[in-house]
């Protein structure tokens, strides 16, 4: 029983550094590539973790193998539009200048109702309103919407609208940003004083922020 615990600890943490190195994608995002390594990943580390009579290097091994792999084919991807198109595809239109592409939907094997449920994802009811939908590579739908039908933004009405910057955490549960401090050039003298104006202390904050505009928000900690 120990033993089995141990391996599956063993076996979690390595899988888990393995898609932290392949990178930052969610699962719907995944290229078909990705997809296929995220899955064989989880079948050989399956394996070793229920089989004791099998060495986890049996599962380690491989493991890494694929992560290789990954990293092989995902070079070759930047590099090579050809090779991309190879191993990722490319995107098809599947609504055309307010027009639906019935063969593109025959080839993608994509149905009416499927783009329908797509089009509500993205808030569009309306099909009519649609100017391009895009099938991405990784299953998304891009939808482009006929002019008439977009939201106005600022540039509209010709106004420029304030520059607004990122935000940056500066306490998160009680412990000090220090290297977010530093980019805005402050230090902890000034956030003690900041968060002073809400009568905590950095320590007994929940939460300290400051965005692009120097607005402050404090949160101080339940039952300090």
């Amino acid at each position: 029983m120990l033993t089995t615990f141990l391996r599956s600890i063993v076996l979690y943490v390595i899988v888990l550094v393995v898609m932290r190195l392949m990178g930052k994608r969610e699962i719907g995002q995944l290229q078909p590539f990705e997809l296929v390594i995220s899955i064989m990943i989880a079948d050989l580390a399956s394996i070793p973790m229920s089989e004791l009579g099998i060495p986890i290097f049996n599962g380690i091994i491989p493991i890494l193998g694929l992560l290789a792999m990954h990293l092989v084919i995902s070079f070759f991807n930047m590099k090579f539009v050809k090779f991309r198109e190879i191993t990722c595809g490319k995107p098809s239109i599947l609504i055309f200048r307010g027009k639906i592409d019935e063969q593109v939907l025959i080839k993608e094997r994509f149905t009416l109702n499927e783009l329908q449920e797509r089009m509500r994802e993205n808030n569009v009811f309306n099909i009519g309103d649609i100017e391009y939908a895009i099938l991405e590579t990784n299953g998304n739908i891009s939808i482009i919407l006929k002019p008439s039908k977009r939201n106005t933004i600022c540039e509209d009405f010709n106004i420029e609208p304030d520059y607004e910057g990122l935000p940056y955490d500066l306490v998160l549960d009680g412990q000090v940003m220090y290297e977010n401090l530093t980019k805005l050039g402050k230090d902890y003298k000034w956030l003690s004083k900041q968060v002073a104006k809400f009568k905590t202390t950095p320590e007994h904050c929940l939460i300290a922020t400051i965005d692009g505009k120097g607005n402050f928000f404090c949160q101080e900690k339940e039952g300090k």
